[in-house]
């Protein structure tokens, strides 16, 4: 899949699920207001949430991929990080803060009004249209990590499109939310007791905030600078040991610039005969059959060194992604 299908591919996941989230959040914010609910309320919370996330995402999408310029010469992929991680501040502060703040409220003061129908109407409505915004999400999900040779779980987490990412992670957590709620107006339904509806606003709130940490220490790790994966690196460094010219790779670095941006720099220990347009040839044919392996890498620079002996070879090369297993234990290529 070209990298515009990509891209244009992650926009339209993440139009769907603000088109879905705002309708449900107005479905639900009218049941809430029936019903007396606290946890349908704090839905209707989370769903606006979830909607102000999409729009977020969706800036990060339009922001990030502009072209490079004079101030930017590696371009604005980063500041798509930046946007996705206000997302997760705002899912944070917003979506958890009012669900735990309510649902703690509703277990001390509130009196429900008794109407469920209407509540257990919206939830069955919203379970079905969050469905379709969480499919279309991992069909993506699941052609990308295709492309990567990945497993969907291992391209989910270090995949650096933070806007799919999202979307699987914020459309799962309302579907589990959903049954949350559902559970909780029927507790206390059968029960009489308000309690239960309390507790599942509160246990809304915790699903909120660890999908939010989770975001945003993602986006964290990639605005300091997160290199590509441990195998993917290996494979990037074996391209380079099997150019003509070259003795061996003493250190390699990447850098993830945005979802679709790598940058590639390397000291290179070329033969000693090698010419200065042996040199030139080699990183030019380095460059080709690094971008057609992998079309994300934009930037390749390649800086001829000495090696001195007893220097580690490569020591860059086993710098380890954060999370990532031992090489022995890694599966895939992403």
């Amino acid at each position: 899949m070209a990298e515009a299908e990509v891209k244009s591919e992650s926009v339209g996941t993440v139009v769907v699920a603000g088109v879905a989230n705002l309708s449900i959040a107005a479905a639900k914010l009218v049941a809430g207001l029936i019903s007396g609910s606290a946890a349908m309320l704090s839905e209707a919370v989370h769903s606006v949430a979830d909607t102000t996330t999409e729009v977020l995402l969706y800036l990060a999408l339009r922001r990030g991929a502009r072209p490079a310029d004079t101030r930017h010469p590696f371009g604005y992929g980063k500041e798509s990080y930046v946007w996705a991680f206000l997302a997760a501040l705002f899912t944070f502060v917003v979506g958890a803060g009012f669900a735990i703040t309510h649902g703690v409220t509703t277990i001390l003061v509130h009196q429900h009004t008794g109407n469920y129908l209407v509540s257990y109407i919206v939830l069955v409505v919203s379970f079905a249209i969050e469905s379709v915004s969480l499919a279309r999400a991992v069909r993506q999900i699941r052609r990308e990590s295709r492309r990567w040779r990945a497993t969907p779980r291992r391209y989910l987490r270090l995949t650096a499109d933070t806007t799919v990412k999202a979307v699987f992670m914020e459309d799962t957590a309302a579907l589990i939310g959903l049954l949350i709620a559902g559970v909780g107006l029927g507790l206390s339904e059968l029960t009489g007791e308000e309690l239960y509806d309390g507790i599942a606003s509160i246990l809304i709130g915790v699903l909120l905030l660890i999908v939010a940490t989770i975001l945003a220490r993602s986006n964290v790790s990639l605005l300091v600078g997160r290199a590509v994966s441990e195998r993917v690196h290996r494979q990037i460094e074996r391209e380079l040991e099997t150019l003509p010219t070259v003795d061996r790779v003493h250190t390699l670095m990447t850098m993830l610039l945005g979802p679709d941006d790598i940058l590639v720099a390397a000291k290179v220990d070329f033969h000693n005969d090698a010419t200065g347009a042996d040199i030139e040839a080699a990183a030019d044919e380095a460059e080709r059959r690094l971008t057609e392996r992998f079309p994300e890498i934009g930037y390749v620079f390649l800086d001829p060194t000495r090696s001195m002996p007893g220097t580690d070879r490569g020591r860059a090369r086993h710098h380890q992604n954060e999370g990532d297993p031992p090489p022995d234990q890694q599966t895939d290529s992403f």
